[in-house]
């Protein structure tokens, strides 16, 4: 067992980050079984927790592939689910003895149940659904009852249509009422009966369905699927770990790289739905501005088509391809927006612009003086040669070109910064400290290791403080983690960061076995290390409390790790010894200020009311079939967005400038005058920049304060 392990430690190939992936492996028994083998060994292995293959472990895959595959309770009947269930304890001696009967089984009856559907749906949609009957449709379908059949089966789909086609019924009322619709024929105004229009919903209904049966349904092979039933086990493990073949691995490449093309948006399979998860910074979505995480995709249409595809149901990968096109070609995404309403954005489709996400710096004034403010998107890094670029020297660069402005103190923003190189961190760090310990990460069944920061040089050593939210994740934790344990940097804020301690690598699973006559057999992304403070406590799951708690519109919303089914638990280890920054900042007395300050803040109280409502709007799965009832809500959920417009309308009166390195460069480069522009824009609209700067305001002061009276002492 001991050289198996030797061996499988020398195949493990570097990487980072956490990505999604539908992988497809051939359509070869043998190699299933193989691919089976060679995961669960390197999953009891490797990973930085093994997990028992026992049956509570069984329940939990089974349970998982099985609302995987049908969440909706739409396919399976009962009888199927009784006949599936003798499966339940049994699916982990299935993976020990590598045999793949329950997945077998499963599939061949949802490849039949899938077919049989075909007829129900459109003997649904052939009758028209009448929306003046009170009806409720209730959207939690994980405590729906599976059916017991075909009568029931086909009810479940009337209601499951209806409500699909409820909103396409809305959108041709409201576009007749508002519309001139031209006839080329009378040359005059038709307007069609609400019967009519209820038909012409029900058919956009229909043909979006005939769509997906044909362009993707019947696309998906056995193959697909397998590849759905290994990622449920791997991640079961842990929601970071998972199985992707060669394709995919590409992909993942490509995505490293930064070469991205599309709308600049990573998406994630959420049930059924296709949610966006983060915004790449530059790309098409993040420049809209219309688009925000939480948001979820509904409809696809290309400029130019009239009919919007659904994409409610249907494969990440075949989503995505709508979603993607060549530079330049537009698309219009129907969007589900965080607090559930509708909404249509038009995006060009453009290469994401790598600069964007870069680190890149502003000059602010605040009562007279003049303060710093640095956004770091990413902890990027040239893995071929670190010198070449990386965020640590471009952050130091920045920081020097600040001071030759003479700041007297200094905003890093992390906001949305979803990690990076871990080498970056500790050097980012080391700008801010003499030296010391940075991080520690622990191996299973291996001594821990401390990074340290041994550059005794200090880069900047007046005021500073970092902001963060929900989704400052992995290294931008790491360093707002051991900033506040230094007493180096006041953290402001959501609650909390996201909570990412884990470090994945990728295996190449070709590495594993010899003489292989099966093809390529992909690679698995695996959980290998944790993070932990220098204070010895994990950054997984509680992520940083920020020092400043500043509301937002995701404070009432799981948007983070622990959002994820089985992520790993919080834990800690043994402290490190590191000596807290002395200096002659009134960390508490500014903690108070702001305190006091944001309690008196409209703007603020606006986004936290704002934020409560999105909650209950996301807790609510109750929805009306009947249209007045249904307009009526719709239009009651409108005006109160309406009511909070002005969290978008608020302006700060501070006026941001680029360094003079810059300003030289927009002489030649307008679009990057333009960026920087629509960047300093935002940022005079932003009230936690605002904040930010208040807190580096009283930071400065009392340094000023306590210096003075330190020295007559």
């Amino acid at each position: 067992m001991k050289s198996r392990y030797n061996i499988l430690m020398l195949v493990l190939l570097l990487a980072f980050g956490s990505c999604s992936f539908t992988a497809k492996v051939d359509n070869d028994p043998d190699k299933d079984k193989l691919l089976i083998q060679i995961v669960t060994l390197a999953l009891e292995q490797l990973h930085f927790q093994p997990k028992e293959l026992n049956d509570e472990f069984s329940k939990d895959v089974y349970k998982t592939y099985l609302k995987r595959i049908d969440p909706l309770k739409r396919f399976f009947l009962k009888s199927d689910i009784d006949e599936f269930s003798k499966f339940e304890n049994q699916i982990d001696d299935q993976l020990k003895n590598h045999d793949i009967a329950f997945f077998n089984l499963t599939n061949e009856r949802l490849m039949q149940r899938m077919e049989e559907t075909k007829d129900i749906y459109k003997a649904v949609l052939s009758k028209p659904f009448d929306y003046n009957a009170k009806e409720v449709f209730n959207t939690d379908y994980e405590n729906h009852e599976y059916v017991r059949n075909n009568k029931e089966l086909t009810e479940r789909w009337r209601q499951i249509l209806k409500f699909s086609t409820i909103s396409s019924y809305d959108d041709l009322v409201t576009a007749q009422k508002n519309d001139t619709i031209v006839s080329d024929e009378a040359e005059k105004k038709v307007v069609k009966s609400l019967k009519e229009l209820e038909a012409e919903a029900r058919q956009e209904t229909l043909k979006s369905l005939d769509a997906y049966y044909t362009d993707f349904i019947d696309d998906m092979q056995r193959k697909d699927w397998f590849s759905m039933y290994i990622n449920t086990i791997v991640e079961e493990f842990d929601p970071h770990t998972t199985y992707f073949a060669p394709q995919d691995k590409d992909r993942f490449d490509q995505q490293m790289s930064g070469k991205l093309e599309g709308i600049g948006a990573r998406l994630q399979k959420k049930m059924d739905y296709i949610k966006v998860v983060e915004l790449i910074s530059g790309g098409p979505a993040w420049r809209g501005q219309e688009i925000e995480v939480g948001d979820l995709i509904v409809k696809v249409r290309q400029k130019g088509e009239k009919e919007s595809v659904s994409i409610v149901g249907m494969r990440i990968d075949d989503a995505i391809k709508l979603i993607k096109g060549p530079k330049g070609s537009k698309v219009i995404l129907t969007m589900k927006k965080v607090d559930g309403t509708f909404k249509e954005v038009e995006l060009t489709r453009d290469l994401i612009e790598l600069e964007e996400t870069y680190a890149k710096s502003s000059t602010v004034i605040k009562e007279g003086k003049k303060f710093g403010i640095i956004n770091l998107p990413k902890f990027y890094i040239d893995f071929e040669d670190y010198n070449e670029r990386n965020a640590a020297s471009d952050v130091r660069q920045e920081i020097e070109r600040l001071k030759n402005e003479n700041i007297e103190g200094l905003v890093l923003d992390l906001r949305n910064n979803g990690g990076g190189s871990l080498k970056t961190v500790v050097d980012i760090a080391g700008l801010f400290i003499k030296d010391g310990p940075i991080v520690q990460i622990k191996s299973t069944n291996a001594p821990k290791e401390v990074l340290e920061d041994t550059d005794k040089s200090i880069v900047w050593d007046g005021p500073l403080v970092i902001m963060v939210n929900e989704l400052s994740a992995s290294a931008s934790e790491i360093l707002a983690a051991a900033m506040q344990d230094y007493k180096r940097a006041i953290i402001i804020g959501s609650k909390q960061t996201y909570g990412k301690g884990t470090v994945q690598n990728i295996l190449d699973l070709n590495r594993m076995v010899r003489q292989n006559t099966h093809g390529d057999l992909g690679a698995i992304k695996i959980t290998r290390q944790k993070f932990y403070r220098v204070n010895g406590g994990s950054t997984q799951l509680e992520g940083v409390r920020s020092d400043i708690i500043i509301p937002d519109r995701y404070s009432f919303v799981d948007i983070g790790e622990r959002d994820h089914d089985h992520p790993l638990p919080w834990d800690k280890i043994s402290p490190v010894y590191y000596e807290k920054w002395n200096s002659y900042f009134d960390y508490d007395g500014t903690i108070s200020s702001s305190n006091a300050r944001m309690a008196k803040n409209k703007q603020l109280k606006l986004i936290e009311q704002n934020a409560k409502w999105i909650k209950k709007q996301m807790d609510n799965n109750d929805f009306s079939l009947n249209y007045k009832d249904y307009k009526k809500e719709l239009e009651r959920k409108e005006k109160v967005v309406k009511e909070f417009e002005a969290i978008s309308k608020y302006k700060t009166d501070l006026t941001f400038e680029s360094l003079p390195y810059e300003r030289e460069l927009f002489e030649k480069d307008t679009i990057l005058k333009e960026k920087r522009e629509r960047w300093h824009t935002n940022l005079s609209k932003d009230v936690y920049v605002e904040e930010a700067l208040n807190v580096l305001n009283d930071l400065k002061m009392s340094y000023e304060i306590n210096k003075v009276a330190n020295i007559k002492e």
